[in-house]
Order: C-alpha cells, then sequence, then structure tokens
C-alpha cells in the first residue's frame, strides 16, 4: 500500500520525505489556509520536495471553473493531481480533465454507488472518507471492502486512496481492506513505527551491548 502524507507543511513534509517512506501528498483548502502561504508557492515546493503525486484541490463550484482551476493548477508540476469533490459538477470535471490525460483525485466519498460513478468518470484516485464515517456511527472499513470488490469485480484501474485516516488502526485495516494508497496525518505516520516492545528490546540489547565493552566502528 502507498503511503500518501495529508499535509500543506512544507518544513514537515520535507522531514518525512527523508525516510524514503513517502509516496505522495494530498493537500485541501483547509491544509493551505492553515499553513497561511501563497497556495502556488507552496504547492511549488512540495512537488519539489516529494516525486510523487500531490494532490492539489480546486474550489469551484461549476464543472467549467474546475476544469480551468484544475488546468491551471498543473502548471505547477508534472506530478500534480487535481483534486475534485464528487458533486454532480465534480464527475463532469473530473470525466472532461481526465480524457485530456489530466490525473484526478475524487475526494469527499462516502459511498460504493459514488465511487463507482467516479470509476465510470475516469479518475485515478477515489479518496473514501472512512474517519469521518466512523465518527456518524458506520464502519469506513467498510465502504474500502465495497469499493475493492467493485473495481477488481469491473476491472476499473481508479486507485483507492483511504482517506480521513485517525490512527495506526486505520492505516492496518486500509492496508487488511485492499486500498491501493492511504493518505496520513504526520501523527499517523510517526505513530506507525512506533511501539513499547520495540523500544524495551532496542533498550535490553544496548545495555547488553554495552557490557561486552566493544564497538563495531
Amino acid at each position: 500500500m502507498k503511503i500518501f502524507i495529508d499535509s500543506a507543511d512544507v518544513s514537515e513534509l520535507k522531514a518525512l520525505a527523508e525516510t524514503g517512506l513517502v509516496d505522495g501528498v494530498t493537500t485541501n483548502p483547509s491544509l493551505i489556509a492553515k499553513g497561511g502561504r501563497n497556495i502556488f508557492e507552496a504547492l511549488k515546493e512540495i512537488c519539489a520536495a516529494i516525486p510523487g503525486p500531490i494532490s492539489a484541490e480546486a474550489v469551484a463550484l461549476e464543472a467549467p471553473a474546475m476544469i480551468s482551476e484544475g488546468k491551471k493548477l498543473r502548471t505547477i508540476a508534472d506530478n500534480i493531481v487535481v483534486k475534485l469533490p464528487l458533486t454532480f459538477e465534480g464527475l463532469k470535471a473530473c470525466k472532461a480533465l481526465s480524457d485530456e490525460g489530466v490525473p484526478v483525485n475524487v475526494t469527499l466519498c462516502f459511498s460504493a454507488a459514488q465511487a463507482l460513478l467516479a470509476a465510470k468518470a475516469g479518475a485515478t484516485y477515489i479518496s473514501p472518507f472512512v474517519g469521518r464515517l466512523d465518527d456518524g456511527g458506520q464502519d469506513g472499513m467498510e465502504l474500502i471492502r465495497e469499493i475493492r470488490a467493485i473495481y477488481d469485480q469491473y476491472l476499473f484501474e481508479t486507485q483507492i486512496l483511504a482517506a480521513s485516516i485517525r490512527t495506526v488502526g486505520h492505516v492496518r485495516d486500509a492496508a487488511l481492506a485492499g486500498a491501493d494508497c492511504s493518505t496520513i496525518p504526520p501523527n499517523v505516520f510517526r505513530a506507525c513505527y512506533k511501539h513499547v516492545l520495540t523500544d524495551a528490546g532496542l533498550d535490553a540489547f544496548l545495555s547488553d551491548w554495552k557490557k561486552t565493552g566493544q564497538s563495531i566502528l
């Protein structure tokens, strides 16, 4: 499963990219606003730091304007993926852009029927929001499984990008459910490699090694 980072914090993204484990980035208007920077400057830096797909969201509500915004966002860098909402207008814009070879991430997906339409519109990625479904008492991971079954049944190439990830358990469950990618906040990324038994084991190994009086270098 590919790991994307859901952030517009350029310095943090650069630091995480140094691990070599970051496959891409997703941004949204809220994250851009939080960063307080010009959207084009921030996205240009992110695209330069991480060679994978970088989702940048159009903010228009009508298809023609979405298409125009998407094309302008694509001028930032070749790895920009245009992010569009799963609305009637968003699907129209997705079809038009994807027909021109523009990669599109259709976001705010909350049902398998929506995901089916996005795939038919040529979406490169579909972003089901598992955490928000969980917040409403539904099973977000069940949606991932439903989409996976539909896409496999009809051989759709749209990649499932699990979004609204809140915990390490979400990351694990998304992988088990067959998501192609998962976009996670920086704090969840860091939590993925943490475990109390790993820390305890390392402490024990180092303590025993110190007793030997040896050095590898």
